[in-house]
């Protein structure tokens, strides 16, 4: 048996945020609404107006912290026996995880409304769980994909374009990591080996951030919506959950769990990681110089790092390579990449990207 996953229904456009409500309102009439902090008061007067047009009795909480159950458990608490009828996520990943695992508790259906194209946790049913020193503990799992996602480009085109950059690093990844999961034995989130659909959309992910990543974050930087912009942010947030959830992750993503505790590069924003990361597993695949300088190419004309000191790891040693080959050996996703992986062997593909990248 192979699953192809995906959200109920997906929005994408300048000033979607406005039809909130309406969109809501098809689960029932007391949402709670979790929203980002930093973003409460600058949306709102916009989501108190979406929320009456629909004549919603919206429950709003802003979040700002860690996802631990702890925190969880403490904004159910605050409830004070109230029972909504959905959980509303609004900001980056932290506050859609906060109503993701709001939701996982309550049995709930999620909509999701990200104000930066950072990742594509938007689309997806899983939700990282952290302890309070940010520390990853566990990855828990919706029963269902989110029923809505709600992208307001003219929000997005508001934000850092560092955020979007590392949305593109993030994506750029899919194509590689499904196509590595395909040829070898791994399985997807979903627990299942890979549909030719996830590998069709990982491609296409592909060759639009290819094609347009540079007119989008010239885009964001004089916050405008342009088309390459609505192109990106589909990739990014869209085709990219697709992909992963429904094609797997591979050896870019789990370089993750080496840079994580890596000097310097720990500071470095994920989509930034998994950039570098899929460098290495390109690397380790055996893939032409030619074939490496052509994505450094493309790294150095949108920005993305393309060597650990551009992740923050200056003058990396060779114990220090060793060590983040080491931790990435623990990652999950290690069966969806072939040759087979080994600890020498990443270590290799690592010193490999730094001599191109030099």
């Amino acid at each position: 048996m192979r699953v192809f996953g995906s959200p109920h229904r997906y929005y994408q456009g300048p000033d979607v945020f406005d039809e909130l409500g309406p969109i809501v309102a098809a689960f029932g009439p007391r949402p709670l609404i979790v929203v980002d902090a930093f973003m409460l008061e600058a949306l709102r007067g916009r989501l108190e107006a979406t929320v009456a047009r629909a004549s919603l009795k919206a429950i709003v909480k802003p979040f700002a912290g860690e996802i631990t159950y702890a925190a969880i458990a403490g904004m159910i608490a605050d409830l004070n026996g109230a029972v909504p009828t959905a959980a509303v996520g609004i900001g980056g990943g932290k506050s859609l995880d906060a109503a993701k695992g709001i939701a996982l508790q309550l049995g709930l259906p999620v909509v999701t409304v990200p104000t930066i194209a950072s990742n594509d946790s938007p689309t997806s049913s899983v939700i990282a769980m952290y302890d309070a020193s940010h520390v990853m503990i566990s990855v828990d799992k919706l029963p269902r994909s989110p029923e809505a996602v709600v992208v307001d480009t003219a929000i997005i085109a508001k934000a850092p374009a560092r955020l979007l950059r590392a949305g593109i690093g993030d994506a750029v990844a899919k194509k590689f990591e499904a196509e590595g999961c395909l040829m070898g034995t791994g399985r997807t989130p979903f627990g299942t080996r890979p549909l030719h659909t996830a590998i069709v959309i990982a491609d296409a992910c592909y060759q639009t951030l290819r094609a347009h990543a540079a007119d989008a974050l010239a885009a964001v930087e004089q916050q405008r919506v342009n088309e390459a912009l609505e192109y990106v942010v589909e990739a990014t947030i869209l085709m990219s959950g697709l992909g992963f959830e429904n094609g797997g992750l591979s050896l870019a993503h789990s370089m993750t769990r080496g840079l994580v505790k890596a000097r310097g590069a720990r500071d470095a924003i994920h989509g930034d990681q998994v950039a570098y990361g899929l460098l290495v597993q390109l690397a380790f695949e055996n893939r032409p110089d030619t074939f490496l300088a052509d994505l450094l190419k493309f790294y150095r004309s949108i920005g993305l790092p393309f060597s650990l000191a551009g992740l923050g790891m200056a003058q990396p040693t060779n114990d220090e390579v060793i060590e983040i080959a080491r931790l990435t050996m623990t990652a999950p996703h290690l069966a969806n990449v072939r040759p087979t992986a080994t600890e020498d062997g990443v270590a290799e593909a690592v010193r490999r990207v730094e001599r191109l990248a030099a």
